[in-house]
């Protein structure tokens, strides 16, 4: 079955991965229209902002130093404009703030969550759940916060400009202060800003950590607390969690000194500024009404010294989230959907040539070892889960080499049902049959051959019931069971089942032996069955036994009992 991706943006394509900031300049490239209505609305609200203490200057000298009514009507009514202005534009500055840094987020999460559906196995080799649950969770909604306080910056960098003209109209010598004086007072922030940056990087370390150990815990609950070994993860997770609080509290110690340390020299600022205007006034320099826009000038130029620190805080943060996600989606699938031989027709054999095993249509064939993993090996080759390991041992579908064909056509004729079922959240049903393509009759058919028809009298709802995470409302052998039927139904050319009945009793698993066949010869599949139990292998059409990695034997379990004592010692170790 063909994914397509459907999304209420268009495609930006793939992702640049070679650095954080080019991750981000990536994001910002596919949201070009919003970020520059923000930037635009922003510099539009804080030039308004930077304007109001000129026109309250002017109202002053004009209007009421100057007694002119005229003036002061005239000035006050470009206030009140000024006011209105600040108003819609703030309003509409907000709005496309927020969508710039949910766009961001959302396409961020989106695409790690589509690459952690695309990479299998590849992506829990390398990095922890905690990890990517961290990443996907936090660090992308972190890292769109950037794109929030960007079109703020560039607002407070035009009008810190525009304010250096304004105070250029009264003193050129001033302007000069304010136009070395606000960088200067930006870059005294950055030696609070660099530990805050190595400590926030150590404390999304340590909270990937703790998800990690959490979720590790959570996974075997059932198992930890049937060994008693349950405090054991409890006390790990404490510590973990121990080290993220230290961690968060050092980081909030960081941003505690920044945002005193904004405060302090943008104060300090200020205070310099409204002195040296006003020995200006005594000087007899300015006016008293440009005195008055003088200190508006330095109230706000707070903000653009608020803004630059405020820029820096979330740029480190924006580029420790943006390594993280590329930390994720640098992990390569551990297989291409990039086709170079087409799929054989119906039916084909499959030969994996690393061991000498042909497997060919029909019939019910069993992989038996002396080394499990070696037979368990041979039905994930089958299956197709990593590429690289069938460029050195290929696997022949027909005429072609398995690696080479359509994925698509591999996972839709070729199902492998693993040895540690997994179940997902939902109505059973769906769980049963995720494609909705066979009828409830069919369903009942698949669990009645997976003799799982009395877990089904048990639920209230029946196929309706709600299955709870990873199906843990159910025993291991009733989630085997019914993860069976869930293989029976997908009606695969091929099915491989691995220890399909390990986890449950002699009595239920003569039954699936006995309505296996059946039902598979219904449908005309090939089924290979990896086991070593007598009573799965007796109702085998074929057996194969691999010994030292190779084919050794093959025939019916009967005559591989009678004739090769290998074969014999494996099946009565595994009674």
């Amino acid at each position: 079955m063909v994914f397509v991706r459907s999304y209420p943006y268009p495609d930006p394509g793939p992702p640049d991965l070679r650095s954080p900031s080019r991750y981000l300049l990536w994001l910002a490239s596919s949201q070009k229209g919003t970020l520059a209505a923000a930037i635009v609305l922003e510099t539009l609200l804080m030039v308004a902002q930077a304007v109001v203490p000129f026109a309250l200057g002017r109202a002053v000298d004009e209007g009421i130093i100057g007694r002119s009514q005229e003036a002061l009507l005239w000035w006050v009514g470009i206030l009140v404009a000024l006011t209105v202005g600040q108003a819609f534009a703030g309003m509409l500055a907000h709005r496309a703030a927020i969508s710039n840094w949910m766009q961001a987020a959302f396409k961020s999460i989106r695409l790690v969550g589509y690459h952690i559906t695309r990479t299998g196995d590849a992506l829990p080799q390398k990095l922890s759940t905690g990890e990517v649950v961290s990443t996907a969770a936090s660090d992308a909604t972190r890292l769109g916060e950037i794109f929030y306080i960007g079109p703020r910056l560039a607002g407070a960098l035009v009008s810190w400009l525009v304010v250096c003209g304004l105070i250029a109209l009264s003193s050129v010598p001033l302007a000069a202060v304010v136009l070395a004086g606000v960088p200067a007072c930006c870059a005294l922030l950055l030696f609070v800003v660099r530990p805050l940056q190595a400590r926030q990087r150590d404390q999304r370390d340590a909270s990937g950590k703790m998800t990690a150990v959490g979720a590790d815990t959570v996974a075997g609950l059932r198992v930890l607390r049937g060994i008693g070994g349950e405090h054991i993860f409890v006390n790990r997770y404490r510590e973990r969690s121990a080290e993220t609080r230290d961690a968060g509290i050092r980081v909030a110690r960081s941003l505690a000194t920044l945002e005193a340390s904004q405060v302090f020299i943008a104060g300090a600022f200020s205070v310099v500024f409204t002195w040296v205007g006003a020995t200006l006034v005594l000087n007899g320099d300015i006016e008293p009404g440009q005195l008055v826009a003088l200190f508006g000038y330095s109230i706000f130029l707070m903000t653009p010294i608020r803004s630059a620190a405020d820029g820096v805080s979330h740029s480190i943060r924006a580029l420790v989230g943006a390594r993280k996600i590329i930390n994720v989606l640098s992990v390569e699938a551990s297989v291409s959907d990039v086709a170079t031989a087409s799929a054989p027709p119906r039916p084909a054999p499959l030969v994996d040539t690393l061991t000498g095993v042909c497997l060919k249509p029909g019939g019910l064939t069993a992989l038996v070892s002396a080394d499990p993993s070696v037979s368990a090996d041979l039905a994930t080759r089958l299956g197709r889960f990593d590429d690289a390991v069938l460029r050195d041992a290929v696997v022949r579908w027909g005429a072609a080499a398995l690696h080479e064909v359509p994925l698509n056509e591999v996972r839709r004729r070729i199902v492998v049902s693993e040895a540690n079922p997994q179940m997902f959240t939902g109505c059973l049903r769906n769980s049963l049959d995720p494609h909705g393509r066979s009828s409830d009759g069919r369903i009942l058919e698949a669990l009645e051959a997976a003799s799982a028809l009395d877990i089904l009298d048990g639920l209230e709802a029946g196929l309706d019931s709600e299955v709870t995470e990873r199906g843990r409302g159910f025993s291991g052998g009733q989630r085997q069971r019914l993860v069976l039927a869930r293989a029976l139904l997908t009606q695969a050319e091929t099915l491989v089942l691995i220890e399909p009945t390990s986890a449950v009793d002699a009595h239920t698993e003569a039954r699936i032996a006995g309505r296996l066949a059946g039902a598979r010869r219904a449908e005309g599949g090939s089924t290979v069955v990896v086991t070593a139990s007598p009573l799965m292998l007796g109702a085998m059409d074929h057996v194969i036994f691999l010994e030292d990695g190779r084919l050794s034997a093959e025939g019916t379990h009967q005559e591989l009992m009678s004739t090769v004592p290998a074969y014999r010692n494996v099946v009565i170790r595994s009674e």
